[in-house]
């Protein structure tokens, strides 16, 4: 027996033990474990790893825990302009129509023609009417006998103090008869009333009516205009002035905007108001930590349903290509013949259909439909999957091309092991770590068109969220410019996904591949 103690030749003790991580260890180690290893050495691909760590955790942790829901609206009390009234000033002649009297729109035609022409009668619809200057720039039309008043023809407007409600014809002429004749009183169904040159109109000390050129009208039935409210109004209007303070009977004070439109040749007045409207575009706070968007809804909290929706379509859009492409290509491997020759044509086929064009149809044909946005994703993720097999299915059969032809899979063949067994059993597990590396790179592609369909509205829709549609916004300038908040951080998010797939893909290249150095 030879001593234990003794010392080889090449001066290395037969009984030294190996250390776990010494590196001569490597061979006694399992091939999964050669291939972590490997992995693990590469600090490129482990950075990678970590990023994608990070995104899972922010992703479907963060959007655990965040207090908001997905598409939760936030609101903020703003000062808002709001149309209040408009003002014309009027520079045409206006008719005020007696109830019943038949007096249209040719009357009126036919009445400025007579003016021209300087008759003092003229026909319309069959009738005959007579007019006369009751004042200055106010004209009353009558019928043939001159007997009955049947329309006034003015560029004063009379309206009621009181009210909103039409003032009767009558008092209308007499109010308009006295303020263009220079008058200074009337009297109406035994009631006096009194004229002032500014055009206010009063009875028993109150003031019942004003007339003048301009049109002072609310946009709102349940708002109505008092004749000081008007008169200021006015006033700043001919000045020239764009903002104006009033303050009411109750001594309510409210800031109002006045714009003039050339186009329609009236001013409108504008009101401002606090009023509850949408948190849009909100800054960065300690409520919003990346702000509001568009809709009022948490940024923050979008982005974390929108890496779940994106990482989602991602990995289900892989798993379709890879079950598709396995089994199409190793049926086509194994078999060939026939059987290769006509699924790699299927494959052909594919390669020449234009994906992107394809998708944005049809896109486009479910926004024509309205489609339902959940039913909508799934829709999305079928297209991307049935479209991407080929390339899986093309590098599978290659490989079992080269598998089936081993001492192997004749052995399987001589024990009668069915040709399903043999496939799927025998020849596709060889085909894995390769597998594994093409679904890795292709998770970040798949990210990237999906993306890419969202920004153009043509993938994830509304309520639900994206890392592309989320970018969306930037179509708009300003939004671009000014909110960095919407769309710096999704862009961040799926440029470090896409990044971290693509070195997680090629770092397991590495490890998989048979002739790296140990």
């Amino acid at each position: 027996m030879s001593d234990p103690n003794e010392v080889r030749k090449d001066g290395q003790d037969e009984n030294e033990q190996y250390s776990l991580n010494d590196d001569r260890r490597v061979k006694t180690l399992s091939p999964g474990a050669l291939v972590a290893k490997r992995f693990l050495r590469n600090r490129v691909a482990v950075t990678g790893l970590v990023i994608l760590a990070i995104m899972f955790v922010f992703s479907f942790i963060g959007g655990a825990i965040t207090p908001y829901e997905e598409d939760q609206l936030f609101y903020r009390y703003d000062q808002v302009d709001k149309q209040y009234a408009g003002v014309t000033e009027n520079t045409e002649l206006r008719y005020i129509v007696k109830d019943g009297s038949g007096f249209t729109s040719l009357g009126q035609a036919q009445f400025l023609l007579a003016q021209m022409r300087g008759n003092e009668t003229f026909e319309a619809n069959g009738n005959t009417y007579t007019y006369k200057e009751e004042g200055k720039d106010f004209y009353g039309i009558y019928d043939a006998s001159g007997s009955e008043l049947l329309a006034l023809a003015t560029y004063d407007i009379v309206s009621s103090s009181t009210s909103n409600d039409k003032l009767a014809f009558e008092l209308q002429y007499e109010i308009l008869k006295a303020y263009t004749g220079g008058q200074k009183s009337f009297t109406y169904e035994g009631t006096a009333y009194t004229v002032d040159e500014f055009g206010s109109v009063t009875a028993g000390g109150q003031e019942a009516a004003y007339v003048g050129r301009y049109v002072v009208n609310a946009l709102s039935t349940d708002v109505f205009l008092s004749r000081q409210f008007k008169e200021e109004l006015i006033e700043h209007i001919e000045a020239d002035q764009k903002e104006f303070t009033f303050t009411n009977a109750d001594g309510v004070q409210a800031e109002y905007t006045i714009t003039y439109d050339a186009g329609t040749k009236a001013w409108s007045v504008l009101e401002s108001v606090e009023t509850r409207v949408l948190d849009t575009y909100g800054a960065p706070s300690g409520a919003h930590l990346l702000g509001t968007d568009r809709n009022g809804m948490d940024m923050l909290t979008r982005l974390m349903y929108g890496g779940r929706v994106s990482l989602y379509i991602g990995f289900i859009v892989v798993f379709i290509e890879t079950i598709i492409g396995i089994i199409l290509g190793g049926i086509s491997g194994y078999c060939g013949g026939w059987v290769d020759n006509l699924i790699m044509r299927i494959v052909d086929v594919f390669y020449c259909i234009p994906s992107m064009p394809i998708i944005i149809i049809l896109g486009a044909a479910m926004d024509a439909v309205r489609v339902d946005p959940q039913i909508r994703m799934i829709y999305l993720m079928l297209i991307l999957g049935i479209l991407g097999w080929p390339g899986i299915a093309r590098m599978v059969r290659g490989q079992i091309l080269s598998l089936r032809e081993q001492e192997f899979m004749t052995a399987t063949e001589a024990c009668g092991i069915r040709a399903s067994r043999r496939i799927f059993r025998h020849l596709i597990p060889n085909v894995i770590p390769q597998l594994i590396v093409i679904m890795t790179m292709s998770l970040g592609s798949t990210i990237i068109t999906e993306a890419t369909l969202s920004f153009l509205g043509l993938g994830v829709k509304f309520p639900f969220a994206s890392w592309g549609n989320i970018i969306n916004d930037v179509n708009d300038t300003f939004v671009l410019t000014n909110y960095w908040f919407i769309w710096i951080p999704a862009g961040v998010c799926l440029l470090l996904t896409v990044l971290a797939f693509n070195l997680v893909g090629d770092g397991l290249r590495d490890a998989f591949d048979p002739k790296m150095k140990r």
